[in-house]
């Protein structure tokens, strides 16, 4: 059996609450449970890993993961839902959640996730750390500053970034410089990856 871990499990059901942590005593974990984030939140945890509840009126795992986030708090996370729909998981996954498991749980792929994040852990806190930092930095652009930044990242010169949104090459420059001055990047390639350390791909950035 895989080491002992703390599992917080954050469902707005009582009854479904109880049935994890149930399973999680029967598997060797220690288990806290919480109606929602807010709980989750006032006890300020240090280790182990979220079970976080992704169905309408129980939870919603992205609401934990910003919440997590903003509160410098890096657990991995999992979202559990009685009927993951695709849109959903997709969604959770994009968010920061590592795994995405259907409640009732299947014991053995309870085990093989907390086993496999267990090793991951300190990796996934590293990223998420930077994830969130590089997207704070390119929330600060304008839209056509992080218009430059996705061109940028796409290997375009001014020139042609110039032709792609019918402006001059010197507004391009412009842009470039504040955009640069607000990532407090040095060279375009530290803007670059920035961008792909923040996760974003071209419609995120663009609507963000």
């Amino acid at each position: 059996m895989e080491n002992k871990q703390i599992l917080h499990i954050v469902d707005g059901s009582t009854r479904a609450r109880a049935a994890q942590a149930h399973i999680g005593f029967d598997m060797g974990h220690h288990c806290e449970v919480y109606a929602d984030v807010g709980e989750l939140l006032a006890t300020s945890p240090e280790s182990g890993l979220v079970l976080a509840r992704d169905d309408e009126g129980h939870g919603a795992v992205t609401v934990v993961l910003r919440s997590l986030a903003a509160r410098g708090i890096w657990l991995p996370v999992v979202g559990t839902s009685e009927d993951p729909r695709p849109g959903r998981v997709v969604a959770a996954i994009k968010a920061g959640a590592l795994d995405y498991l259907r409640l009732p749980f299947e014991v053995s792929r309870l085990s093989e996730a907390i086993a496999r994040i267990a090793q991951e852990a300190e990796a996934y806190g590293a990223a998420r750390r930077k994830m969130i930092e590089a997207r704070s930095r390119i929330a600060s652009l304008s839209p056509r500053e992080r218009e430059v930044l996705d061109w940028l990242a796409e290997g375009r010169s001014n020139k042609m970034i110039a032709r792609e949104l019918e402006i001059s090459p010197r507004t391009v420059e412009i842009h470039r410089a504040n955009m640069m001055n607000k990532l407090g990047a040095h060279h375009a390639a530290e803007a670059v990856r920035l961008r792909i350390e923040a996760h974003l791909d071209s419609t995120q950035i663009s609507a963000a």
